[in-house]
C-alpha cells in the first residue's frame, strides 16, 4: 500500500490501494473514496470483540475498505488539528496508544482496548486507565492533538508528563504514576496531585495539544443562553 499525509495542521492521509488491499477504521474520519471500493461494516472479530470495544468508550462496529480495481484511493481526515503519524508493526513489536488515537490500519494489524490498571491511587475511578494496543504486521496510523515529539529513553530513563499528552509509546516502555512532591506543589501549581510516569527502553511520542485539555481550557469563554 501507498500513502501520502497532507494538510499540515489539518492533516489527511491518502492511501492508494491495489486490488485485494482493505484498510479499517472506527472514527468515521473517511474524506474521499474512489468509486471502486467496496465498504463493509462489522464488529471485526465477533460480537464480544466488539462489545468489549464499546464498553470502553470505542466503536461497536468498524468499517472496512476493500480495492475491487487496482489503483484506487482512500483518505482519511483527522478530527482535531494535529499530526497524522505512521506506525510499521513487522509482527514482533507493539505499539501502544492514547484512548482515541487510531485513525485507519492495514487489516493485517490488530486492534484492541486495554487497561492500565497499576495506575493507582483512585486517580481514574478504580477503573484503570483506557489504552489502545496495536499488534501484527502492518502499517496503522494515529492521529495526534497539536505538534508531536518523539524521544528514544534509555533502559532505566524516566519521563514525567501530563497523562492526556501521551500519543503512543512501545510496549517496553513502563507508564505509571506518581504523587507531585511538596504541599505548595500539589495546592499551588494547578499541575493536579499526581504526573504520569515514563520508565525505558522504548519510543514515546508526546502530543502537545491533547483535546481534553484544550477543551477545558475553552470552557471559560462558552457562555450559554
Amino acid at each position: 500500500m501507498k500513502y501520502e499525509i497532507k494538510g499540515g495542521n489539518f492533516p489527511i492521509v491518502i492511501c492508494e490501494l491495489e486490488k485485494g488491499e482493505s484498510l479499517k477504521t472506527q472514527s468515521g474520519g473517511m474524506a474521499i473514496m474512489s468509486p471502486h471500493v467496496r465498504m463493509e461494516t462489522n464488529t471485526d472479530g465477533g460480537v464480544l470483540k466488539g462489545l468489549g470495544r464499546a464498553l470502553t468508550g470505542d466503536a461497536l462496529f468498524l468499517t472496512h475498505y476493500i480495492a475491487e480495481e487496482d489503483n484506487q484511493k482512500v483518505s482519511f481526515a483527522s478530527a482535531f488539528p494535529g499530526k497524522i503519524i505512521p506506525m510499521e508493526l513487522d509482527g514482533t513489536n507493539t505499539i501502544i496508544g492514547a484512548k482515541n488515537a487510531f485513525l485507519v490500519s492495514e487489516e493485517s494489524v490488530n486492534f484492541e482496548t486495554v487497561f492500565r490498571k497499576k495506575l493507582g491511587a483512585g486517580l481514574f475511578g478504580g477503573e484503570g486507565f483506557i489504552l489502545q494496543k496495536f499488534t501484527g504486521k502492518g502499517l496503522v496510523f494515529l492521529e495526534v492533538d497539536g505538534e508531536v515529539l518523539e524521544y528514544n529513553l534509555e533502559p532505566g530513563e524516566k519521563m514525567f508528563i501530563e497523562a492526556g499528552h501521551l500519543a503512543a509509546m512501545d510496549e517496553t516502555v513502563d507508564f505509571d504514576i506518581e504523587r507531585v512532591k511538596g504541599a505548595k506543589n500539589m495546592l499551588l501549581s494547578g499541575e493536579g496531585l499526581f504526573l504520569g510516569t515514563l520508565t525505558g527502553p522504548g519510543r514515546v511520542w508526546i502530543q502537545t495539544m491533547p483535546l481534553s485539555i484544550f477543551i477545558d481550557n475553552i470552557m471559560p469563554y462558552i457562555t450559554t443562553k
